[in-house]
């Protein structure tokens, strides 16, 4: 870490994102400097917890990224309570299909009640034969 957090080699780290999302990065940093180390880890537990869940009951080979994203942004109160909904909402007997757009529709909802954007945020391409300029 730098002396100064966030320093200058973060000046650009959460603009875009790669395969996961780097929106919270900064926060993510402070908060564990607030709580603690122990504290943030075990969130950080709770929530892969909640995503193997949803990936193994509520996953109908299409909402990998989403469910991802979804933990990763939301604060674990809202995914505790978007989980309730799920486990009382939706019907066991549904398809996996169905079951997949209903919790997928919880946390949809969760999102836009916080302002949460669900989706990774592409870097924009370049012109093709154009070299894209270096922002570090």
């Amino acid at each position: 870490m730098c002396e100064s957090y966030p320093c200058e080699k973060y000046d650009h780290a959460t603009e875009f994102d790669s395969f996961i999302t780097h929106q919270n990065m900064i926060q993510d940093s402070v908060k564990a400097r607030q709580i603690g180390k122990e504290a943030y880890k075990a969130e950080q537990e709770e929530k892969a917890e909640i995503l193997k869940v949803l990936l193994d009951n509520y996953n109908d080979g299409r909402r990998k990224t989403f469910f991802s994203i979804a933990v990763n942004l939301l604060e674990l109160q809202d995914i505790r309570e978007v989980m309730e909904h799920i486990k009382t909402e939706i019907n066991p007997e549904n398809t996996g299909k169905e079951k997949a757009a209903a919790a997928a529709g919880y946390f949809q909802a969760a999102a836009d009640r916080k302002g949460v954007v669900l989706k990774l945020r592409k870097k924009p391409s370049t012109p093709s034969g154009q070299k894209q300029k270096d922002t570090e």
